[in-house]
């Protein structure tokens, strides 16, 4: 056993005989409700709006995050949601009985405080108290030395010690609310009616993604997590809903890295008599609006790098930005021969049978994402890879469809959506023949969906934007793992 570990098992051995010396007492080690009448935060404007030479009284409760002093009198420091507040606790102010008990207390045990404000020599508010109260001992000792725990995987995996010890890291989750927040009011604001659909389907719709498979026993029929909302936010349309959206929870069964985690959250909505383009609207009003109002300003940084969310954002089409971006024009490439002699000459490397338009968008993705750092929206994908999407008007080759590019990472997604049955049919038939031909990814074959769509769907725009991603950019986290309370992980 090394060295720390006997270390750790020491204190855990000592903090578990304190237990026991407190129920001797007839004490509860762990105990019961308490009426916290202040918080931190509130505790410091009560002394700030406070006469001069007058008392103020306070009753508070937190985590003992330190403690000093010997004999008779000693200083601590608690921790509430809000911040850290000091308290000074003398043995003839709490009584010699519940002074002994307070002895038994230590870091990262739960402690109820009243008494009075003053301000030390050293100009800290303080607490003196004059009645305290264990709430709740602590077994594990807390880190001493706290580095984001040195060990970035124990940060995820305890992420109750990480927010514990890391006062950032809980900013970075009430930010992450705020956002949430945001989208939600701004959206109210523009008469969208928050829905909730199923995370339990029979088909695994609405995007290209790999599902998580399930089996309900009652039904006897295999179900699936959603990869996404669409499918079912489309039916409310249908059934004359004309503005809904939906903060979701999807889940792929994908890889996971620094931007992807196989269980996810995003906002969709779609609007009835709109397009795409008042999607990109939207979208840019929405982002931009949020920056202006919750951070105060038009740029942010996002490691290392000044991201100017004021609109106008650039706007371009996939070949316009392979051109800009690689000097190859795909405009009159019609052929897939000629499309991998230029994917050849690049250096990507594409799928054997791909299409002329799978490997312009392997291009894209290879050669161009990652030199889209400001804001820019990339319009006319390729109806090949958007199965349910409207064609642009004039062509049978690209659809109304952009996607939102910011740090060269996608946040969002959004179509005209198709609203022709038959051309919905067909095209879910092309997918089944991906299915068939190897793409597990490719889209099934929802009967149900199109049938809605013969009852009629108005003209229809739609967007999703990928909340965990935007979280990411707006408080400068590195990874997606640094913006969910709980990420999955391997096993050790």
């Amino acid at each position: 056993m090394e060295e720390k570990e006997i270390g750790v098992n020491r204190i855990i051995q000592e903090k578990l005989e304190k237990i026991n010396e407190l129920k001797e007492l007839g004490l509860e080690p762990f105990g019961r409700k308490y009426d916290k009448k202040h918080t931190a935060e509130q505790i410091r404007k009560m002394q700030e709006e406070s006469k001069e030479d007058e008392e103020v009284c306070v009753k508070t409760a937190g985590r003992i995050m330190a403690i000093r002093g010997k004999g008779k009198t000693s200083f601590g420091q608690i921790e509430d949601t809000t911040g850290k507040m000091q308290y000074y606790m003398r043995k003839d102010a709490v009584g010699e009985a519940e002074f002994e008990i307070y002895k038994k207390m230590t870091v990262g045990d739960f402690i109820g405080l009243e008494g009075t404000l003053f301000i030390t020599k050293t100009g800290e508010l303080t607490i003196r108290v004059t009645k305290f109260e264990l709430l709740s001992k602590n077994v594990n000792p807390l880190p001493e030395k706290y580095h984001g725990l040195t060990d970035v995987e124990t940060r995820y995996r305890q992420r109750y010690v990480d927010l514990i010890m890391n006062r950032e890291v809980k900013e970075t989750f009430k930010e992450r609310s705020e956002i949430i927040k945001y989208v939600r009011n701004f959206l109210e604001k523009r008469d969208f009616l928050e829905v909730e659909t199923p995370m339990m389907q029979m088909i695994a719709g609405g995007a290209t993604a790999n599902p998580f498979v399930t089996y309900h026993n009652t039904l006897d029929r295999t179900l699936y997590l959603r990869i996404a909302p669409e499918l079912y936010l489309k039916r409310l349309v249908v059934g004359g809903y004309e503005r809904v959206f939906e903060i979701n929870r999807s889940f792929r069964n994908e890889g996971m890295s620094t931007r992807h985690n196989p269980e996810f959250t995003m906002m969709e909505l779609y609007q009835a008599y709109a397009d795409y383009e008042d999607m990109m609207n939207l979208t840019e009003t929405l982002i931009s609006s949020m920056v202006k109002d919750l951070y105060k300003a038009e740029t942010l940084e996002y490691e290392g790098v000044e991201i100017n969310y004021a609109k106008p954002w650039k706007r371009m089409t996939m070949i316009e930005s392979v051109k800009e971006y690689t000097g190859k024009d795909f405009a009159n490439v019609k052929d897939a021969e000629t499309a991998k002699k230029i994917a050849d000459e690049l250096g990507v490397q594409v799928k054997e049978g791909a299409s002329h338009f799978k490997i312009l968008n392997e291009i894209f993705e290879e050669k161009v994402e990652e030199n889209l750092i400001q804001p820019t929206f990339i319009t006319e994908y390729p109806k090949e890879l958007s199965p349910l999407s409207k064609n642009k008007k004039g062509s049978d080759e690209f659809v109304d469809r952009f996607e939102l590019f910011i740090y060269g990472r996608e946040l969002g997604n959004a179509y005209s959506e198709l609203n022709d049955p038959i051309e919905q049919k067909k095209r879910f038939e092309a997918q089944l023949k991906e299915r068939e031909n190897g793409d597990e990814e490719a889209h099934m074959m929802d009967l149900d969906f199109i049938k809605a769509l013969e009852y009629g769907m108005p003209p229809t725009g739609g967007l999703g934007i990928g909340i965990d991603r935007l979280v990411m950019l707006l408080t400068n986290s590195p990874s997606i793992r640094d913006v969910i309370f709980f990420p999955h992980m391997r096993d050790k």
